[in-house]
């Protein structure tokens, strides 16, 4: 027998063994579409965050594949090329991820976005790692869900699609479907799915794996979103707000701040008055208070060592100011999320 033929014909056994041992064994077949010029590092966040779950937890939680558009080579944005297999081929995918670069608010596809469509129809959940949106969006699969796409993204986003529900969180899980800021808010996204199906202490064993301090939710901002109003009507006041974000275990007294800015007190007061409608120490409490929160829904640290870490001087106006903000005392607010989570 020819040997080529018998290459063939071993492969395609080898697929079809694989393809039901990861159904009989309860795993879940991921599909990866990548798009020509990728970025690798939500690619990676994608791929790791899978193979860590697998190492950890001692189970073929996940099996993945890596799709194209079409038979050729497809290319990272750094030039690394992974052996692909037409789209047209995936079987067995309970899930499909859109890997792509800027530039995909061009893609037009039209085999492609019909395979999209094929694939929704057959149940399979759907989402971005990075401007996928753009994709899944031309494909019409994000119409009736909230979603979100880089910040750099999101003007030229609204405008073709202005018909969605636009976030300028770091990402977006609903029912069959899922997208993110790309970066490394893929890895958040896919700790939040992890957690989803396989528990927090499995997502808490990843995140601490890859070094990554906590797993940011999908009410947290991408960094740039709230300020891009602000990059050409009022740079100074994003230097003001760097420099408060940059030091909120030990807070800088306003007067150094308008000092380091080249601003005065009167100045930076007008600026918050005008674009954030609150003084300067008002918004500065909130970002030391946002990031208290983040600690204590986020990790095991005590209340006082959070109040430490956030500049308060005393735990019993740490708990007064955390009450104020958000309506309940800190311990409060840790047990209520605690419950969620374990219902």
């Amino acid at each position: 027998m020819d040997t080529a033929k018998v290459a063939r014909i071993w492969a395609q056994f080898s697929r079809f063994v694989t393809e039901t041992r990861a159904i009989s064994d309860n795993t879940e077949v991921i599909g990866i579409l990548l798009i020509e010029g990728y970025p690798i590092i939500p690619f990676s966040c994608v791929v790791d965050s899978m193979r860590a779950a697998n190492r950890l937890s001692g189970k073929d939680l996940y099996q993945w594949e890596y799709y194209a558009p079409a038979r050729e080579p497809v290319a990272a944005s750094c030039g690394i090329t992974v052996p692909t297999r037409p789209l047209g081929d995936a079987r067995n995918l309970s899930t499909l991820v859109v890997v792509a670069p800027n530039t995909a608010q061009d893609f037009d596809n039209a085999v492609t976005l019909r395979q999209l469509n094929a694939l929704d129809k057959q149940q399979v959940n759907l989402g971005s790692a990075s401007s996928g949106s753009f994709i899944l969006a031309r494909a019409g699969l994000l119409d009736d869900c909230r979603c979100t796409i880089h910040w750099e993204n999101i003007p030229v986003f609204k405008e073709l699609y202005p018909q969605l529900e636009v976030a300028f969180s770091l990402y977006e899980i609903a029912e069959r479907r899922f997208t993110c800021s790309g970066g490394t808010a893929a890895l958040d996204m896919m700790l939040k799915l992890i957690e989803n199906q396989h528990g927090r202490q499995l997502a808490q064993q990843i995140s601490q794996q890859f070094q990554h301090d906590r797993i940011r939710t999908e009410i947290d901002s991408q960094q740039m979103a709230d300020r891009i109003d602000l990059a050409m009507s009022a740079p100074k006041l994003i230097d003001v707000i760097d420099l408060m974000e940059n030091n909120i275990e030990v807070p800088l007294a306003l007067p150094a701040i308008a000092q380091q800015c080249n601003l005065s007190l009167r100045q930076i007061e007008r600026l918050f008055h005008k674009y954030r409608n609150v003084t300067p120490s008002q918004y500065y409490l909130s970002l030391r208070l946002a990031h208290a929160k983040q600690l204590l829904l986020n990790t095991n640290r005590s209340v006082i060592d959070i109040s430490i870490a956030t500049g308060f001087e005393t735990q019993s106006y740490f708990t007064a100011c955390y009450r104020k903000h958000f309506g309940s005392s800190p311990r409060s607010h840790r047990s209520q999320i605690a419950t969620e989570r374990k219902g």
